[in-house]
Order: C-alpha cells, then sequence, then structure tokens
C-alpha cells in the first residue's frame, strides 16, 4: 500500500458527526452539540437525545449555530478528542443593520404625543 493509500484508509475509518456549533467562547475551541433521535426503551416514543462534544477549531471559522462536521481525532485535551472537518451550513444572523440605515434612522425626527 502507498502512503497516499494509508491515510485514506485512516481517514476513512474516523468517526463523523454532524451538529449544531453552540459555544465559541474557547480559543480554538467550539462546543458542538450533536442530535439524535431514538426510540424510548418501553413506550417506543421517538425520542431526541443530545449530546456536546468539544472540538478543535483552528482556523476558528464556525459561529455559533452553524452547522459543522466534525472527526475523531487523538486526545487533545481533557476534554478535545474531536476536529472540525467542515462547515456544512452557516447560521443566519438575525437583526444585523447596514451601517447607512442606522445612521438614517438616527437622523428621523421623532414625533411628540401630546396628552389629553
Amino acid at each position: 500500500m502507498s502512503a497516499a493509500e494509508q491515510t485514506a484508509a485512516k481517514t476513512a475509518n474516523k468517526n463523523e458527526k454532524v451538529g449544531e456549533v453552540v459555544s465559541t467562547k474557547m480559543a480554538k475551541t467550539i462546543v458542538v452539540e450533536v442530535t439524535r433521535r431514538v426510540p424510548h426503551p418501553v413506550y417506543k416514543r421517538i425520542v431526541n437525545k443530545r449530546r456536546k462534544f468539544y472540538a478543535h477549531d483552528e482556523q476558528q471559522t464556525a459561529k455559533v449555530g452553524d452547522v459543522v462536521r466534525i472527526v475523531e481525532c487523538r486526545p487533545l485535551s481533557r476534554l478535545k478528542r474531536w476536529q472540525l472537518r467542515d462547515v456544512i451550513r452557516r447560521a443566519v444572523q438575525v437583526g444585523v443593520e447596514h451601517p447607512a440605515l442606522e445612521t438614517s434612522a438616527d437622523t428621523r425626527e421623532k414625533k411628540t404625543v401630546k396628552k389629553k
């Protein structure tokens, strides 16, 4: 086997998970919440189970709300055993206004309401 085939075989066997980024407050670390749907053992109702994984993000590209793919790696710290592979879908930023719109809103005159 060539070196390229060996590295491809190593990466093919690693676990991958897809989840949502819930925190980016640590340096080069993201917290990814992975949700899976499993039937309840007794009642057979579908239940959402969640688990948080700490993953290494070297370039700090992931933001809160992004859907990302993480891959298993060697232990990097006490909690980090995963590494960011790629960002699948970016989060939509709500409430961010254009700077030009903010200045025009400030210059508007406010109407006064007369009290009776």
